[in-house]
């Protein structure tokens, strides 16, 4: 993870952390990196909670009770399915907030429709849950599971930013 990427994960850290809060993670494609990179913290544990790796569509639905017709009608990657991953996790792990992971990392698995390097993140709260669509491009598969933890990073830390007068 580059420096910037650190420096947000101790910045959520610190935030949760400073608020007695607590976030999940809940990933498909990353495949725990974007864990690594919150516990990577020292003190993460004030704040972070932990990790569904669900990478598997059936680990989404058994795990953090991913509707499967969400699959079935949608595919996993998308918005839908992100929204439900977060909130799911967000329900399972009974914290304040859960970010979710879940894209087209390559190199193979891409369509017209679904390209590699498309990677939806969402963060659920109470208030509410936010979806971003990336389109990465034709980027090493390492390279889209780096920017996808750096777009949840930065989306989690958009929301946490917006939420702390509340």
């Amino acid at each position: 993870m580059a420096k910037a990427g650190e420096d947000r994960a101790k910045a959520i850290i610190d935030n949760l952390a400073n608020r007695q809060m607590t976030i999940a993670t809940a990933e498909s494609c990353t495949g725990g990196l974007l864990a690594v990179a919150l516990t990577d913290v020292p003190g993460a544990s004030a704040a972070y909670y932990g990790s569904y790796i669900t990478y598997a569509n059936s680990a989404k639905s058994k795990m953090i009770r991913v509707p499967a017709r969400l699959i079935r009608d949608y595919g996993a990657v998308s918005n839908q399915v992100a929204r439900a991953m977060a909130d799911g996790a967000r329900n399972a792990a009974r914290v304040d907030f859960a970010v979710s992971v879940t894209g087209v990392a390559g190199p193979d698995g891409g369509t017209d429709k679904k390209p590699v390097g498309l990677v939806y993140v969402a963060v659920s709260s109470e208030l509410a849950t936010v979806v971003i669509e990336h389109k990465f491009g034709t980027l090493s598969r390492s390279e889209i599971r780096r920017k996808s933890v750096d777009a949840a990073l930065e989306l989690v830390w958009q929301v946490l930013t917006s939420s702390e007068g509340d």
